[in-house]
């Protein structure tokens, strides 16, 4: 069984930064790439960046430039560093694994952007 756990959500004033984390764990056989979605309230989950296992990087053209995704295989940790936030970058981040036969997904974290 797979568990991704994710951390460092919450409450930020347009033009601030978070930086989201999710730390991998449990039975990982093999790890095809990792990545971040989000669910804004009452629209559909949409795919935000994703890395592969050898460190490939890409990102939504929505967030490009202000977002970057990182990972740490060691730690099987991926994180999302997300600067000059703005209103609509309000949702819901889950974090997914694609281990190549299934995917993980964690129990997401609420970023709100407000002043």
């Amino acid at each position: 069984q797979v568990r991704l756990v994710e951390s460092g959500g919450g409450l930020v004033q347009p033009g601030g930064s978070l930086r989201l984390s999710c730390a991998a764990s449990g039975s990982i056989l093999s790890i095809n790439y990792m990545g971040w979605y989000r669910q804004a309230p009452g629209k559909q989950r949409e795919w935000v960046a994703t890395i592969t296992n050898s460190g490939r990087t890409n990102s939504a053209d929505s967030v490009k430039g202000r977002f970057t995704i990182s990972r740490d295989n060691a730690k099987n940790t991926v994180y999302l560093q997300m600067n000059s936030l703005k209103p609509e970058d309000t949702a819901v981040y889950y974090c997914k694994l694609d281990s190549f036969t299934r995917d993980y997904w964690g129990q997401g974290a609420q970023v709100t952007v407000s002043s």
